[in-house]
């Protein structure tokens, strides 16, 4: 490059290079706002090109149509780079956007089941927590022991199991089953993440939409064919004849 042809001084010694990896904070000095003698200076393509004199810098970056914006000004010399900064904020801020929509609270969902519950009601606990688990949400699993209940923690941790295996295809324990003063606690945790599982809420929305459009377009062509139909097959209509009645004057 054209910026590669100037005279370079031995390299100091300086952190690891920030342009590698990692962000570059939107705050930064950029260009006349630089006030050292020199800088250790990155091409626009992340090419080292050595520790030059600050003019030479500005010189290079106002011959580039481009901005010198100093990236890790804790450096000896500090590191600038040469580079678009309003395409470069722009950018950063696309990002920024994009990385909090695709952010989500984490909800966490409680269930509460005896020791001793009957199959019906488990069955329908279970749906509830298969239901939290696939729209990506975790499930604090509570087990409420009363009386001679509390003497028998083993019932409540078999539970606890029998409805981690019964739901580990949606999620997994992230929190072991622990005694909790009179009740016993578990949490379990979904595969996915909130936004793949609103995703996927959203796709099976979008195909039962179709679906249901599909079939009453269908509804309507069939009944359109119908109707058709039942006017061919009617017999025709006979002309209406004129009364005997009727005055000869209104006839003529």
């Amino acid at each position: 490059m054209w910026w590669l042809s100037l005279r370079r001084r031995p390299p100091f010694s300086c952190p690891p290079n920030p342009i590698s990896g990692g962000s570059i904070s939107t705050d930064l000095r950029v260009n006349e706002r630089i006030r050292v003698p020199e800088v250790r200076l990155v091409g626009p393509s992340g090419e080292q090109v050595g520790i030059v004199r600050i003019e030479d810098a500005l010189r290079l970056a106002a011959e580039a149509d481009l901005d010198l914006v100093e990236v890790a000004p804790q450096a000896r010399p500090p590191v600038c780079r040469l580079m678009d900064f309003g395409k470069f904020k722009y950018e950063a801020a696309q990002k920024a956007r994009e990385s909090r929509r695709n952010q989500t609270n984490t909800v966490i969902k409680e269930m509460k089941l005896r020791p001793k519950i009957d199959q019906h009601d488990y069955d329908t606990k279970k749906g509830h927590v298969v239901r939290f688990l696939k729209a990506g949400d975790k499930v604090k699993i509570t087990i409420m022991f009363r009386g001679r209940e509390q003497h028998r923690p083993e019932l409540g941790f078999r539970l606890l199991q029998k409805l981690a295996a019964d739901v580990e295809d949606l999620g997994f324990i992230e929190s072991n089953a622990r005694q909790d003063g009179r009740n016993m606690t578990m949490v379990l945790g979904p595969h996915k993440k909130k936004s793949e599982a609103q995703a996927e809420v959203k796709a099976e929305k979008a195909v039962t939409t179709a679906a249901r459009e599909a079939e009453r377009e269908a509804e309507a062509v069939a009944e359109k064919v119908h109707r058709e139909e039942h006017q061919k097959t009617a017999p025709p209509k006979k002309p209406r004849r004129r009364s005997e009645n009727l005055d000869p004057d209104m006839e003529a």
